[in-house]
Order: structure tokens, then sequence, then C-alpha cells
């Protein structure tokens, strides 16, 4: 599932850099501190952070995200989801609030409905190998 996002991801990265954009990639540390969103080059290295993540160096420039591209376990047309449980994204979506929260899956990760929590923040959009889902 990673590999399918990172290879759909960078494209979309390379061309929001070509049209001005800076790029920005969650950094994390610990499962008891925030996820942070830093900056990046779309070809800088990335380094090996927790979980098997690859990300920015923790010293690279701190940025507030106007979109968040969240990868998905599964999600409803109602724009809830499910995410990977440890609560990076629900606490990055309340950190800020005004940033678009798309969701990024494959089209067989869709489920009817979800039950949400009284926490849980909906998304905006999913994108899927099959389609842009607005709720």
């Amino acid at each position: 599932m990673f590999r399918w996002l990172a290879r759909r991801i960078l494209p979309f990265a390379r061309a929001a850099v070509e049209a001005g954009c800076v790029i920005a990639l969650p950094h994390v540390v610990r499962r008891d501190q925030p996820m942070r969103f830093l900056a990046w080059e779309t070809e800088a290295a990335l380094i090996a952070g927790p979980f098997g993540l690859h990300q920015p160096p923790a010293d690279a420039a701190a940025l507030a995200p106007d979109i968040i591209l969240t990868p998905l376990v599964g999600f409803d047309r109602h724009g809830n989801r499910i995410g990977q449980g440890a609560g990076y994204y629900d606490r990055a979506f309340l950190a800020h609030p005004d940033a678009w929260r798309i969701g990024i899956a494959l089209a067989i990760q869709e489920v009817d409905a979800l039950t949400p929590d009284a926490w849980d923040v909906p998304l905006h959009a999913i994108a899927t190998d099959k389609e842009w889902i607005t709720p």
C-alpha cells in the first residue's frame, strides 16, 4: 500500500513544486509526540524514522500545511476514515484546522459506512486509484 502511495504522490509533489508550492512531509519522533510537517525538496534525501517511515531530517524547517494528504486503511463516501490507529493525523487535523484534508487510498479500501467517534474529523476529499471523491 505505502509503495503505491509513494509512487502516486511523488508526481503530485513535483507538479506542486513546479507550480510554486512548498512541500512538507510528516516527521515523527515518538508515539507520544505530535507529528510535525517539515520542508522537503522533492529530490532531497529522506532519513529513516520510526515505524519504517522516510522523513525529512529533524533540522528541516517546520511548516503549517495548507493541505494534508492522509494515508487511509479504510474510508466511506461521507469523508469518514480509518487510519493507522496511532492518532497522528487526528492530532494534526486539530493542530491545523484550516488545512484541507485529503485521504489517499485504493478504491478497494472503500466501505459502505463507518461510524465516526466524536473526535474524528472528516476528510474534505478522497483520492483513489479510480476516482476523486468529494463527500
